[in-house]
């Protein structure tokens, strides 16, 4: 994308106002997802559908080649990701959801606490996942909401690497994509665990 290309995807997403691009995100989750994920158990959590699947586990149990996590569970990864990359469980997607998508960027943009794959306390009950998953959440949503169109037009910054120069806006676009995208995930998951194919 040339510089020219790229401030007119900055003039056009600052014309979308935070609290427009907050509420294709909040009315996902209030209407959508969140509602989906009550009552979630662990053994829906932890269920793997197939064999072979990355999942979040009891540290010194996952035979994944890369095991991050600082606590007493770990999330299984590979450098590079193999082809075709393998099945995640509902745990392993939460995780992600807590990392990659949520916790970095609220500790990038937003002053929350830094977090990493290999640093992070990963939840060993579905319970304390949603509670973290409803924290990050809000953290997240709440300062979306509150940005300027300065704010949303300015380059996202050096915490987005190769997409450093693009705007704010576009972050917020990509994290609602990945957010609804992966709570669907998570939701055909539970309705297949539901329909009894486990």
């Amino acid at each position: 994308m040339t510089q020219d290309q790229q401030q007119e995807n900055r003039v056009e997403q600052q014309r979308v106002p935070a609290a427009e691009l907050a509420e294709q995100l909040a009315w996902h989750w209030e209407n959508q997802a969140r509602p989906r994920l009550a009552g979630l158990t662990d053994a829906e959590y932890f269920w793997e559908p197939v064999p072979g699947c990355w999942n979040v586990r009891p540290r010194g149990t996952s035979m994944a080649p890369v095991q991050g996590g600082s606590g007493d569970f770990t999330i299984d990864f590979a450098f590079p990701e193999p082809e075709p990359a393998p099945v995640t469980t509902i745990a392993w997607r939460v995780a992600h959801l807590l990392v990659a998508v949520l916790g970095m960027r609220n500790a990038a943009h937003f002053g929350g606490r830094p977090v990493s794959y290999e640093d992070f306390d990963y939840p060993g009950t579905a319970q304390e996942a949603l509670e973290l998953l409803d924290g990050y959440y809000a953290a997240w949503i709440t300062a979306v909401s509150a940005l300027s169109p300065g704010e949303l037009a300015a380059p996202a910054g050096e915490a987005e690497g190769r997409w450093a120069q693009q705007p704010m806006s576009a972050l917020v676009l990509h994290i609602n994509r990945e957010m609804i995208h992966h709570l669907a995930e998570i939701a055909l998951l539970r309705d297949l665990y539901a329909n009894g194919l486990r």
